[in-house]
């Protein structure tokens, strides 16, 4: 008995200190309050049955990232694709339909954050958002560290290129 309510209580202290950090995550991949806390549930759900698995605690954060990684690449492996004829597709249309916009000077940022390729927005969110180091995003991604560094430092580059035109369009409107 007292094992079990010591394996209780390290799932209490992990969802007590990580949820917070796991749905911020959850949204920025998704971009939906409901379904980031379905994948949260979900992360939790796997994180109670394998946690014999967990063998430090420290390293608790990456790997319940990890799961939720998952559980979000998992909504898309159940999708059943549907065909369309090649030429009656826009490729710009469809990109925009999969990722929600945001209204608001306020979201001007997740906006610019959606629209960076996935290779650059990655390891950002997860150096801003989870907190990680570029060792720790290395592991994750299984890529070299400096690749992390380089990866990071571009998608910060873009970003900056993106808001400055967004800013720049935003006064022009406002002058006409």
């Amino acid at each position: 008995m007292s094992a079990v309510s010591s394996k209780q209580r390290q799932f209490d202290a992990l969802v007590r200190s990580l949820s917070g950090d796991l749905f911020r995550y959850g949204y920025w991949l998704c971009g939906d309050h409901a379904l980031a806390h379905d994948l949260v549930q979900e992360t939790f759900l796997r994180a109670w049955r394998a946690l014999d698995d967990l063998r430090d605690t420290a390293a608790a954060k990456a790997w319940l990232i990890t799961i939720l990684r998952r559980e979000h690449a998992r909504l898309y492996e159940r999708k059943t694709p549907q065909f369309a004829d090649v030429d009656d597709i826009d490729i710009a249309d469809e990109r925009d339909a999969h990722m929600p916009e945001f209204a608001g000077e306020e979201n001007l940022i997740h906006n610019a954050m959606r629209k960076l390729d996935p290779k650059y927005r990655e390891p950002l969110l997860m150096q801003v958002l989870g907190g990680f180091s570029c060792e720790e995003i290395a592991r994750e991604l299984k890529i070299t560290p400096a690749a992390v560094m380089t990866q990071v430092f571009r998608a910060r580059q873009k970003l900056k290129a993106m808001l400055d035109g967004s800013t720049q369009e935003a006064a022009i409107h406002e002058l006409s």
